[in-house]
């Protein structure tokens, strides 16, 4: 479904040197994400094989946004976006540099590891939630979708393709280097980004209020608004279900009382070929809405992962496994890419961060439910009862927003939003040399992005 005739035009707009910084930085901070990430559970394979405590690595990966996400979107929409992902950034740093030295000390327990990595995932709300909001303040409304497809793209490709084989790398070296090399990533991404994204990106306010009204604001809108609602339901429930899937996947595939019997320093390649797939997904999305329905190549993207998630059980060879990797990296980019555009033209400028934390304290807050149900079923019932059951819920949920939202929903909602012909709130429109500033809002798609589906 397309709606502006900017999908027709045949020159299209740069997106400008300002958007190059921000994809560059948020490439380096994935980068960290994919060794911190691929590196956790390879790390806690050494300590323990116990699938309730592998699965707490992912249960706390995803607590802060349930926790925190509501905050995290208010803090955002009060404060300096650029500033605010700077101090993440660097928050971040700071904790992976403690953690090298518990691994350097011989201190790094279950325990440890647990707690840092829910540390890393408190960074991760407030840095997610202000480079989400910062996109529309730097490209043009015409390239929303291109510059979406680029940074999942760039997410996805630093993150698996060239951040997991890393943290093999890492673990081969010392488990040190496993947090080492995120920490001056992360200071690297906070140079890039102070130095090539100049000037002012605090959001203007027309009204005044406290923090708690704006949280209040934030989840009303989301609950009262059909589209978003009806997608932040069904994208919690698909959430919970891949994390309870993927949370212990590790165990099905890597070691010798895996059902694969990978060795633990070949798996970040195989999940590399997600990547591979997230990048083929990036150059077809823009493509692909210019001639085909909008909604439906996003729902059959989402109801593509149904098939794929069993295959790892029905053929678990390297090979399968690798074929299917590529395409839930191609649906996951392609459906991620088009959700998010579509929600950049609904939700207003002002309710950005408040809406984005609203959305993803439900659709992100239910992950850590996921991990230790996912946890808690494989202990008990075993690996394919949990891979089976997590399909089943993967497909249901799809159903809910294919069978409730259509054309005509999103276009009132998009007509709703006055926005769409507003100026852009940035202030630094007055400074910058790059693109003017998108006419239109960013809000984050609900669904998980890494080897979640769609």
């Amino acid at each position: 479904m397309t709606t502006t005739a900017t999908h027709q035009d045949t020159v299209l707009e740069p997106l400008g040197r300002r958007f190059g910084a921000l994809l560059t930085t948020t490439g380096l901070a994935n980068l960290g994400d994919g060794i911190v990430q691929m590196g956790a559970p390879l790390v806690a394979l050494t300590l323990t094989r116990s699938p309730g405590q592998i699965s707490l690595l992912a249960a706390a990966a995803w607590l802060p946004w349930l926790l925190l996400g509501l905050v995290g979107g208010v803090v955002v929409d009060r404060t300096d976006r650029r500033t605010a992902q700077v101090v993440a950034l660097l928050a971040r740093a700071a904790l992976l540099v403690a953690g090298t030295w518990a691994a350097l000390a011989g201190a790094l327990t279950m325990p440890v590891l647990v707690g840092l990595v829910l540390l890393y995932g408190i960074t991760e709300v407030f840095a997610d939630l202000a480079q989400t909001s910062l996109v529309p303040d730097l490209v043009p409304r015409s390239r929303l979708q291109a510059a979406n497809g680029r940074v999942l793209a760039v997410q996805q490709v630093c993150n698996a393709f060239v951040g997991s084989p890393l943290a093999g790398a890492a673990l081969a070296l010392g488990t040190g280097w496993v947090f080492g090399v995120p920490a001056a990533m992360a200071v690297v991404a906070v140079v890039v980004l102070v130095r090539g994204v100049r000037g002012g990106y605090r959001p203007q306010r027309t009204t005044a209020s406290r923090p708690a009204a704006d949280v209040r604001e934030g989840i009303r809108y989301v609950a009262h608004h059909r589209v978003l609602r009806t997608f932040v339901v069904a994208g919690g429930v698909m959430n919970m279900a891949s994390t309870a899937y993927f949370g212990v996947f590790v165990l099905w595939v890597v070691g010798d009382g895996s059902r694969v019997g990978m060795r633990a320093e070949h798996f970040p390649l195989l999940t590399a070929t997600l990547a591979v797939g997230a990048v083929a997904g990036s150059l077809l999305t823009e493509r692909l809405v210019r001639t085909l329905p909008e909604l439906g190549v996003m729902y059959a993207c989402w109801f593509a992962c149904v098939p794929l998630l069993l295959v790892p059980l029905l053929l678990p060879t390297i090979p399968a496994l690798s074929v299917a990797m590529f395409f839930l990296g191609l649906t996951n980019t392609i459906g991620n890419t088009i959700s998010q555009s579509l929600r950049q033209r609904i939700v207003p400028r002002a309710l950005l961060g408040r809406t984005s934390g609203a959305g993803r304290t439900i659709s992100y807050g239910l992950m850590p439910l996921g991990a230790l149900v996912g946890g808690l079923v494989a202990e008990h019932a075993g690996l394919p009862t949990l891979f089976v059951g997590a399909t089943v819920v993967t497909g249901l949920a799809t159903l809910y927003p294919a069978l409730t939202v259509h054309r005509g929903t999103v276009e009132a909602a998009e007509h709703a939003n006055t926005d769409s012909t507003d100026t852009a709130t940035s202030t630094d429109t007055a400074t910058s040399t790059d693109t003017a500033a998108s006419t239109d809002t960013v809000a984050s798609t609900d669904r998980a992005a890494s080897t979640q589906p769609a």
